[in-house]
């Protein structure tokens, strides 16, 4: 079989499973076993089997068994746990996935315990053997990431790892990734429960890794994660630990917030680059660098320039840029993407490796007092970029030529590094410091699951979803208003409207009398262009709350892309009974009159809007078209000659050609329908279409039927001159 044959026939398994079609997965399965001639796993086929076949019969017989709701979660568990055994056996034979690949070299090496590794790591750290440290760490990676099911022996020897205070809290962060990682693969519960007890920690670090790894297998394994009652039973004692929810929720926001980075990365190609290299010539020719010695420089800024920089598009760009930072956003990978080829990230722990200032990495560079001291230390402090990307400016720098790199490290004198220390807490303060570590750690995923030579390898987690707090195991967990009005603002802020929708219906179930709720439910939908449902929404908040103008603005503009002028202006006038002076109000009260066609009741409107705003010109088209409707043809030509000489549209050009023809001036009409047709390119065909929808207006404004034909023929003849 295939690579592609043996997916196939797992997902048919998984999907049947994933429905509850019990009959149809154990089919499924035998025929997948007979096909691989893995008859080793038939037994345990026939026994799954045989005990469903029981149950069912104990239920046809009416006989009701207590332990029918356990027998079917084990078998259902079961049955996912046998298709996963027989998958996993025929891809390692076959499949040239890197797990795969490395499952087969590690089966001929020589395999340590993880108890025996964890006193080597001990024993390495007393002696302050940094190499030795960093190889059993990756080791330490390895084994987990490749590791099938664990023995009990096997998880407590893990479990005393991530109890064990005086060995770096960055194995433990490596144990968590590693099992991330084997749970992408391959589902395992016993591996779920021990992310669970690094959820636990004390370490910031090591349980902001477990509660994400947790999140990520929930979300890609929700379909059988409810027949595991002891994953659902260890989550709700993780939610009794004080501060659970809003570790869960800063978790949820950084992974929306994710979403942006392809944006933010476009963003800084696209458009800062590109505004900068135009910057630049202006600011040599500002500022005349050839003209400056160092002497001559002070510390004060041109304010000419400045203020070219702050008024220009670059700055504003740059004002963006700040703001998504400080806001958390993944600004910094666009400038480390091409920075991960180091011989340091051919070991595929590291890109998940919580940043050491004395990794064996640096080598003899390294050393407390060196050049490097400082600026090791100062990137261990920053929070503004990922472990990552910490390792890969180190190297970077390492790479400059020796002159540049001294330059460079000059500016990290003693001086700099005490004011360093003594505002420590300002580069990741208490309060923030869980916050951070999540951001950089899902940065971290985020460059391994796009940009690490083996990537497609691996499911690509950010072209999810992801939306945690919809999983029924979270659902439960963050039930609470604060929380999901948080996540609700989120999505809505950064754009994400139905991600948004789901959480505002969600939380109108528990606040049914909350008109902001509805208010932003019937924004959302009408953002989905799903105006009735908008509508309904308006409607709601408006009966909460009466006095709402947006609300009753809303519920007009709904009722007028509906077609259903006559209630529209109901809304518009309650709306101007509370805002009398609003112009743009007044124009959509004469649209509305236009609609119904009370053409008197229109102008009236439109004409109190030209003679309290006459600069903005807005009443001009409504007037001109209302007073053609009306027969004031005058009026109309009047306004038409105003309109053509402030950027007239194709239709002002159209409607100016009824307006002569109705005022008996053909060669005038002509004149003007030939201007609309070359306005669109010369597309005769198109100007028809719009000509033929305004021809019940023209017979109302007089013009004989019989004519239309002729005046048409006569602009054809204009057209390509031989009239």
């Amino acid at each position: 079989m295939t690579v592609q044959e043996i997916n196939k026939a797992y997902n048919r398994i998984e999907g049947s499973l994933n429905s509850k079609e019990l009959k149809n997965a154990f089919d499924f399965l035998q025929k997948l076993i007979y096909e691989s001639k893995e008859y080793s796993l038939q037994d345990k086929l026939t026994e799954l089997h045989d005990t469903y076949k029981y149950m069912l019969r104990y239920r046809v017989e009416g006989m009701r068994d207590p332990m029918q709701s356990k027998i079917y979660n084990d078998l259902m568990a079961s049955t996912y746990e046998l298709a996963d055994d027989l998958k996993m056996r025929l891809l390692l034979r076959i499949s040239s996935v890197i797990y795969f690949d490395r499952k087969r070299i590690a089966a001929y090496q020589p395999l340590q315990s993880y108890r025996v590794l964890h006193d080597e790591l001990t024993t390495a750290v007393e002696v302050s053997d940094y190499k030795q440290v960093d190889g059993l760490q990756l080791n330490l990676f390895n084994q987990v990431w490749l590791s099938g099911r664990l023995t009990r022996e096997e998880l407590s020897d893990i479990r005393d790892i991530f109890a064990d205070d005086t060995i770096p809290f960055s194995a433990s962060c490596q144990i968590v990734s590693a099992l991330l990682l084997g749970l992408q693969t391959c589902f395992d519960d016993e591996k779920v429960l021990l992310l669970c007890d690094a959820a636990m920690s004390g370490k910031d670090e090591v349980r902001a890794r477990a509660l994400i790894a947790i999140l990520i297998t929930l979300y890609l394994y929700h379909k059988r994660i409810g027949f595991y009652p002891a994953i659902s039973n260890r989550l709700e004692a993780l939610a009794e630990r004080g501060g659970f929810v809003k570790e869960l929720r800063t978790i949820i926001l950084r992974f929306i917030l994710s979403r942006e980075t392809e944006k933010i990365t476009q963003k800084i190609q696209n458009e800062i680059i590109p505004e900068m290299m135009k910057m630049s010539p202006k600011l040599n020719k500002k500022i005349n660098m050839q003209d400056f010695s160092i002497d001559q420089l002070g510390d004060e800024m041109n304010p000419d320039w400045q203020n070219m920089i702050e008024n220009s598009e670059f700055g504003n760009k740059m004002k963006e840029f700040s703001e998504l930072q400080m806001e958390g956003a993944d600004v910094m990978h666009s400038s480390f993407i091409h920075l991960k080829s180091f011989p340091f990230f051919s070991e595929m722990g590291n890109w998940f490796l919580p940043f050491n200032p004395h990794h064996s990495a640096f080598g003899s560079a390294f050393g407390k007092g060196s050049e490097f001291d400082n600026v090791l230390e100062t990137m261990a402090l920053s929070s503004f970029m990922c472990n990552s990307d910490k390792y890969s400016l180190y190297f970077s720098i390492m790479q400059l030529p020796e002159q540049h790199r001294k330059m460079m490290m000059a500016q990290f004198d003693s001086q700099a590094m005490e004011m360093i220390q003594d505002r420590k807490e300002e580069f990741m303060p208490e309060d923030k410091r869980f916050e951070y570590i999540v951001g950089q750690y899902v940065q971290d995923l985020y460059r391994f699951f796009k940009i690490h030579p083996r990537h497609l390898d691996f499911l690509d987690l950010f072209a999810l979803k992801l939306d945690f707090h919809n999983l029924p195991q979270v659902k439960a967990l963050l039930s609470d208003n604060e929380s999901l009005t948080i996540i609700a603002e989120y999505y809505l802020r950064k754009g994400y409207i139905d991600d948004a929708l789901v959480v505002y219906e969600r939380l109108a179930l528990s606040s049914p009398d909350n008109e902001e709720l509805y208010q932003k439910i019937g924004y959302c939908k009408q953002m989905k262009e799903d105006v009735q449902g908008a509508l309904e929404a308006y409607l709601h908040a408006d009966l909460l709350n009466g006095d709402s103008k947006w609300v009753i603005r809303r519920i007009a503009g709904c009722y007028r892309a509906l077609k259903q002028p006559e209630k529209a202006l109901g809304y518009y006038q309650r709306y101007e009974a509370l805002s009398p002076d609003n112009l743009s109000v007044t124009i959509s009260i004469g649209h509305c009159h236009l609609e119904l066609k009370n053409f008197s009741e229109a102008l009236k409107c439109y004409f109190k809007v030209e003679y309290l705003d006459p600069e903005s010109h807005k009443a001009w088209r409504p007037i001109a078209w209302c007073s053609f409707l009306t027969g004031k043809f005058e009026q109309a030509r009047n306004y038409y000659g105003k309109i053509m000489g402030n950027a007239p549209s194709l239709q002002d050009m159209l409607n100016a050609g009824h307006t002569e023809w109705a005022l008996q001036n053909v060669k005038g009409a002509i004149n003007f329908y030939k201007m609309a047709v070359e306005a669109d390119g010369g597309d005769f065909h198109k100007f028809m279409e719009q000509f033929t929808q305004d021809i019940p207006d023209l017979l109302s404004a007089g013009i004989e039927e019989q004519d239309i034909p002729l005046l048409l023929d006569e602009l054809r003849y204009s057209m390509d001159g031989s009239l």
